[in-house]
């Protein structure tokens, strides 16, 4: 695949935007590919247009996989597998999301709450039980708050994003 200086941008920016969130810089670029890409890559066409090792790429279409951010597929008599990304930005975002939920949100509430449990057995100071408590409460609601939404039909979901900012206006401040 040729990439053109837009597309090349893209590709880099992604893949250092990847790096701040805390995944790779190949992975986050192998992704931004498939992203842009107009049709299914295979391994070896990523690695030629990344400049990656074959390896690094098998790694990255795996981990990509388990976000369930890049699906496999296989052409009729054809024994390689390609690869397409979520082209739909809402899926992607959601795919993120609760992908991130999963795997660290949802843990720490249930390791907020089970240090919580154990405080009200030792000597924690009450001070700190207070703080504890308050902060799973908090990530609680706001877990809450996220499946709720997550529920609602798509489309509720997209008039409440473009209404954001707007209903604030409306909202007395202080």
């Amino acid at each position: 695949m040729h990439l053109t200086p837009a597309m090349q941008a893209f590709i880099l920016h992604w893949g250092e935007m990847g790096a701040k969130w805390g995944v790779n810089r190949s992975i986050a670029q192998i992704h931004a590919l498939l992203h842009i890409a107009p049709e299914p890559l295979d391994a070896e066409d990523i690695a030629e247009t990344l400049g990656l090792a074959r390896s690094n790429v098998s790694t990255g279409l795996k981990e990509l996989q388990g976000w369930k951010l890049v699906k496999a597929s296989r052409a009729l008599g054809d024994r390689r597998d390609t690869f397409m990304a979520i082209q739909d930005m809402f899926d992607l975002a959601t795919a993120v999301v609760e992908g991130r939920r999963e795997r660290e949100f949802a843990p720490t509430i249930a390791a907020l709450r089970a240090v919580a449990e154990e405080a009200k057995a030792d000597a924690t100071p009450e001070t700190v039980k207070a703080r504890m408590q308050e902060t799973l409460e908090t990530m609680q609601m706001f877990d809450d708050w996220y499946r709720d939404i997550s529920r609602l039909p798509r489309g509720v979901q997209l008039m409440m994003l473009k209404l954001g900012a707007k209903l604030a206006r409306f909202i007395p401040k202080g």
